[in-house]
């Protein structure tokens, strides 16, 4: 295995950097309030249930535009989409390397938005989607001037998915939807919510469950409210819907088949965020080894202290080996099926986001008094990051997962086991 970056990669990360430089640090030096110390007041819209403001929202879309003519936007998105396919190793190396740049337009961390995205919903779609639903949706999800959110987690199941309460009825040729899904992310700005309701089967059943692109303006659906969370802007709504009904071509894949879409949703979001989390981490260590070098206390910088120079060291490491870990598993995600490395990407998902916010402590540690205060983005990191800890699975469903596959529960190994 041949561990250097290959050439065209480190060629595509300096022209991010200099299109940074060119286009989006100018949008940011036109809006400081929106990256400085008052990032969380000026982003937030507390009159309106604490979503993001709108001027907000509109740099958002206009970095977005910018990384669209030059190329960056659909860069991981299929050929016949105006992107170039490209491959997870470059996407999740480019993603570290624009997060490891610190706080700015060019990653932002919220909503998730980037020069060169994830869309994990552009790619559920042009998988999965009828040619109708291709039509309607796909160019305006990719361009922005569509939204799809995601329904799955529920107030009483989150992790727990095929446990879900909400339930979808056929009556003729449509079908009645009744549930409440919390951290509806997105629903302010969607176009339509991607709600998932047993169809058929029994509490704990994968199959039975089923996808249906429901618009936001159909009947029933109603936003009960926002959730202000750690880290604000919010856009986790609680949205419930009552007798929703919606026809039959509203379904997206088939029948009972929704949860092969939850799972490929969550699994490329994972590696994406491992990617994040590692540059985040690379952040902090190398904006807190350039602080000690330059803080003196007691006559001398703070460098000098073993205090400050071992846990720095530990955490460099653990940075590198993860960092590389997660390099890998893409690697090994462009050469196997889903199903093969799926709990490899567990263990770079969770090890990567517990990595992030250890860095983060320890880079405020570091700082002292100004480390805690919101003029550094240390902030922001440790509590974005913290909710990586809980979002796309938690911690715990990841070590399950890899649990699973280490006994053979689940995996290559099961089926082995089955074969003897």
């Amino acid at each position: 295995m041949d561990f250097e970056i290959p050439a065209a990669i480190r060629a595509r990360l300096a022209e991010l950097d200099a299109f940074i430089a060119r286009e989006i640090v100018p949008l940011e030096q036109a809006h400081p309030e929106f990256f400085d110390h008052r990032r969380e007041y000026a982003r937030t819209d507390w009159e309106r249930g604490g979503v993001p403001r709108d001027e907000f929202e509109e740099l958002v879309r206009e970095m977005k535009r910018r990384a669209d003519r030059a190329g960056f936007l659909r860069l991981g998105l299929p050929r016949d989409l105006g992107g170039e396919a490209a491959s997870n190793l470059e996407v999740v190396i480019i993603r570290e390397h624009l997060s490891a740049r610190g706080l700015g337009l060019h990653g932002n961390l919220p909503d998730e938005s980037s020069l060169v995205p994830s869309m994990p919903m552009v790619h559920i779609l042009h998988a999965y989607g009828t040619p109708a639903q291709k039509a309607q949706y796909l160019n305006g999800l990719v361009t922005g001037e569509h939204y799809i959110a995601f329904a799955l987690t529920e107030p009483d199941h989150g992790s727990d998915a095929t446990w879900m309460e909400s339930t979808a009825v056929r009556e003729g040729d449509h079908w009645v939807i009744n549930g409440v899904k919390r951290f509806n992310s997105g629903v302010h700005k969607a176009t339509a919510d991607l709600v998932f309701a047993r169809t058929s089967g029994k509490q704990g059943d994968a199959d039975g469950i089923t996808a249906f692109i429901v618009p936001m303006d159909a009947p029933g659906v109603k936003i009960e409210y926002y959730h202000w969370t750690f880290n604000m802007p919010s856009d986790h709504a609680e949205v419930s819907f009552t007798n929703v009904r919606v026809p039959a071509d509203c379904i997206l894949n088939r029948e009972g088949q929704g949860l092969v879409l939850a799972q490929h949703f969550v699994h490329q979001n994972r590696i994406r965020q491992a990617a994040q989390s590692a540059g985040v981490a690379r952040y902090c260590i190398a904006e807190s080894v350039r602080y000690a070098s330059e803080r003196r206390s007691f006559g001398k910088p703070i460098a000098q202290h073993q205090a400050i120079q071992f846990p720095l060291a530990e955490m460099h490491a653990e940075c590198e080996m993860v960092r590389h870990y997660v390099f890998r598993t893409a690697w090994e995600m462009d050469r196997q099926p889903h199903e093969a490395v799926s709990d490899q990407v567990a263990i770079a998902n969770y090890r990567a986001n517990r990595l992030a916010c250890n860095a983060a402590d320890l880079a405020i540690q570091v700082h002292g008094g100004i480390g805690y205060t919101r003029t550094k983005a240390f902030e922001h990191f440790f509590r974005h990051h913290r909710r990586y800890r809980i979002t796309e699975g938690s911690d715990e469903v990841q070590i399950r997962k890899i649990a699973a596959y280490l006994f053979g529960f689940a995996g290559p190994r099961k089926r082995a086991r089955k074969a003897r």
